[in-house]
C-alpha cells in the first residue's frame, strides 16, 4: 500500500487491514506509520550487508553487490517510497528513533565491515583507508539516490549505480588490492 500511495497518503487504518491486526496493536510496536517504513528498511539492508559478506567471491564483486543490491531494492521499494524516506530523514533532528537517526552512518558502516573483511582476508592492503572508502561509496550511493528521486525516477537508480561501478569503481579500490605473486 505505502510503495503504491505513498507514506503520507496511506492511513495507519489501511496499515492495520492490510496486516489483518487491530490499529492498537499496531500503536503497541510504533508510534507513527513512519516508523514502520524505518523497521522495515533496517532488516533489509542488514540482510544486504549479510548477503554481501558471504558471497564466495573477490572483494570487488561482494562490493559491487552490496551497491547494486542497496539501489536495486530502494528502486523496486519504489519512487514515492524513497521520496518519503528522504522527506523523513534530511532532519535528524526530526526523526524520533535513534536507530532510525543513525542510518547513515549503518550505511557507512555497512561498506566499512566489507572493506575491513577484505583486509582481513588479505584481499586488501593494511593501509586501506577504510573510513575514507565508506564514507565515499555512501555519498555516492546517497547521492544518487537523491538524483534519481529529484528526477522523478526518470532513469534507473539501479542501473546508474552499475555505470558508476562499471566506470569509477576500479580507480577508486585497485590502489589497495592486495595481489598475489601467483595471480
Amino acid at each position: 500500500i505505502i510503495c503504491e500511495k505513498g507514506l503520507t497518503n496511506t492511513s495507519v487504518g489501511e496499515i492495520t487491514k492490510a496486516c489483518g491486526v487491530a490499529n492498537g496493536t499496531f500503536y503497541t510496536y510504533f508510534k507513527r506509520k513512519e516508523d514502520v517504513l524505518f523497521a522495515l528498511s533496517r532488516e533489509i539492508f542488514q540482510e544486504i550487508l549479510e548477503k554481501a559478506q558471504s558471497h564466495n567471491g573477490t572483494f570487488m564483486e561482494r562490493l559491487v553487490l552490496f551497491m547494486m543490491d542497496f539501489s536495486g531494492y530502494i528502486e523496486k521499494s519504489g519512487l514515492k517510497l524513497c521520496q518519503e524516506w528522504v522527506r523523513n530523514t534530511v532532519n535528524p533532528d526530526l526523526v524520533e528513533n535513534a536507530d532510525d537517526k543513525n542510518k547513515l552512518h549503518m550505511d557507512i558502516d555497512s561498506i566499512r565491515h566489507l572493506v575491513e573483511q577484505g583486509i582481513e582476508r588479505g584481499e586488501l592492503k593494511t593501509d586501506t583507508p577504510v573510513d575514507v572508502i565508506a564514507h565515499t561509496l555512501i555519498d555516492v550511493l546517497y547521492g544518487e539516490m537523491l538524483c534519481w528521486d529529484m528526477s522523478g525516477g526518470a532513469y534507473s537508480f539501479e542501473a546508474r549505480t552499475k555505470e558508476f561501478c562499471d566506470t569509477f569503481l576500479n580507480a577508486i579500490i585497485t590502489p589497495y588490492l592486495n595481489y598475489r605473486k601467483d595471480e
